[in-house]
């Protein structure tokens, strides 16, 4: 098995999913909450976890500060967050894994296109399209919108990469 892809839904809320091409040529798709540690992400975690898997390309979702309900992110939180994002570029910088990334408005319009393009949207899709894969995380009862972020940006990755690599 050769895993092509990982894709990443940065943030404590965020997910990773990854894409496996089997000898028969099907795929196989894994996908997970963010690991946590306390309150940062489980950089050891993530890094073990990308070099299990060996992808051989990162599709990353582009952040930027955002505002929420029309009040812009505060200064501290915008840093934290690009904080955290840096440290996963890092880590995907210290493997040595191709990364590309990927603005929301992108993926989600080639992905989501003719929905909401929201997170239930997201939601509905990956429900669809991958229903071998839980989107509800281990004791919890609601599916988990960054695991279908993280699954709806490796299918837009699919699609685009390595269907049309140019």
């Amino acid at each position: 098995m050769s895993c092509l892809l990982v894709a990443i839904d940065p943030g404590k809320s965020g997910g990773i999913a990854f894409l496996q091409l089997n000898s028969d040529n099907t795929y196989t798709y894994e996908a997970m909450v963010m690991p946590i540690a306390g309150k940062e992400l489980d950089l050891p975690t993530i890094t073990q976890l990308l070099k299990d898997h060996q992808p051989q390309k990162a599709i990353v979702e582009q952040v930027q500060a955002m505002s929420k309900n029309g009040i812009p992110q505060g200064v501290v939180s915008s840093f934290s967050f690009g904080v955290i994002y840096g440290k996963l570029l890092g880590v995907l910088a210290g493997l040595g894994t191709p990364t590309e990334l990927v603005r929301p408005q992108i993926w989600k319009g080639e992905v989501l296109k003719g929905t909401k393009k929201d997170k239930d949207a997201a939601i509905d899709y990956c429900r669809r399209v991958f229903p071998s894969v839980s989107l509800i995380p281990p004791r919890c009862r609601t599916p988990h919108d960054g695991i279908a972020d993280a699954l709806c940006i490796l299918e837009y990755g699919r699609r685009i990469l390595i269907n049309n690599p140019n």
